[in-house]
């Protein structure tokens, strides 16, 4: 598969952001206080970076495979750390890396569905479907974890 200039760039462009993704995450992990939100965006991290992995492939000429069929965000069962009535600062600082992240899980997953238009071969479109689903389970998530430990 060659891809012309402008598939070329918007697959760079994606891969700025999954790679902005990366770092966040794994950022927001050493800054966590509370090891299941630690763990959340450790795991978020680690897909964010298949992610980056698949676009590169992309750029190499090649599609990996996908399933559209992730359920990761509807299974998600995060445990409770914080009490309803926490006013902690543990919590406060949780709460905000969860917000901030829930934010840039819309701002990608927006931009998926913008550019998924921008290309002819279907079998990179279904990638890029599947990678704008699995950024909306990891808002998913992330909003799970907000609700269990009354964050919301």
């Amino acid at each position: 598969m060659i891809l012309k200039e402008k598939e070329k760039t918007v697959i760079q462009d994606l891969q700025t952001q999954e790679k902005s993704c990366v770092e966040k995450y794994g950022r927001y992990a050493e800054q966590a206080k509370d090891p299941e939100l630690k763990n959340l965006f450790q795991t978020i991290q680690k897909e964010e970076q298949k992610h980056y992995d698949s676009l590169t492939q992309v750029l190499d000429g090649q599609v990996p495979q996908c399933d559209c069929n992730d359920s990761n965000g509807k299974d998600y069962e995060p445990k409770q750390t914080y009490k309803m009535m926490d006013d902690s600062e543990d919590k406060k600082n949780d709460k905000f890396l969860a917000t901030d992240c829930i934010g840039t899980e819309k701002l990608v997953s927006g931009e998926y569905n913008g550019e998924i238009f921008a290309f002819g071969e279907s079998a990179v479109r279904k990638l890029l479907a599947d990678i704008q689903i699995e950024e909306q389970n990891h808002a998913e998530m992330l909003y799970k974890y907000k609700v269990a430990n009354g964050m919301v």
